[in-house]
């Protein structure tokens, strides 16, 4: 019986420190040191939340920077309006997260999406590219394995500067700076490539003028 009781006693010890004590303490860290990633790193506009910089948007107007293809079209539907069982609804969920997994072969990947999406297929894409006078980078063309991301290469961004400067009547000069200083260099400064935040870009552009 005692060592039935020292074992209940241990039992309940560290289901209170792993449990409740741990994730309290971390929880109070990440809101403390950490609060806007620990919040999704949301960005507000005048008081409304626009989006998040963790994730990325479609964007398809000619006065915005273009995004990187996706499998996912994020922001269609209010909470209270989406429907998930409308076939047409299917390929718009939001937060699903995940590549098409269509492979160079499959001709599904050459009409990927439909009219309702922002982006449309491959085909589309080129040719879109094309017509801006745009060299159809692969992040431009392709979608990334999370369907996620929100940033496109520097390389991408600066070729579509001359659309936005002409668009906006916008100084070449303002939208390189502008690029700049919304391009994320790579993580701990060895992993990965530099890249361009669309959503913060092009919300820097909006507050330009």
């Amino acid at each position: 019986m005692r060592e039935l009781i020292r074992a209940i006693r241990v039992t309940l010890v560290l289901w209170g420190i792993t449990a409740i004590i741990y994730p309290l303490i971390i929880l109070s860290i990440g809101q403390v040191a950490f609060n806007s990633q620990a919040n999704g790193s949301l960005i507000t506009k005048q008081g409304v939340v626009v989006g998040s910089s963790l994730i990325g948007q479609p964007f398809t107007s000619e006065k915005y920077f273009w995004s990187r293809p996706s499998t996912t079209n994020y922001s269609s539907f209010a909470a209270t309006d989406f429907d998930p069982k409308k076939a047409d609804n299917l390929a718009q969920r939001t937060g699903v997260s995940g590549a098409s997994n269509i492979a160079p072969s499959n001709s599904d990947l050459l009409r990927r999406g439909n009219e309702k999406d922002g982006f449309q297929g491959v085909q589309v894409e080129f040719s879109r590219l094309s017509e801006a006078g745009i060299k159809p980078a692969a992040d431009l063309v392709y979608t990334s394995g999370s369907s996620l991301d929100p940033h496109i290469s520097v390389e991408s961004a600066r070729a579509q500067i001359e659309r936005i400067a002409k668009v906006r009547s916008l100084n070449l000069n303002q939208v390189e700076i502008l690029v700049s200083k919304n391009t994320d260099g790579r993580f701990l400064g060895i992993f990965g490539e530099p890249g361009v935040n669309v959503l913060k870009l092009n919300l820097a552009l909006d507050s330009l003028q």
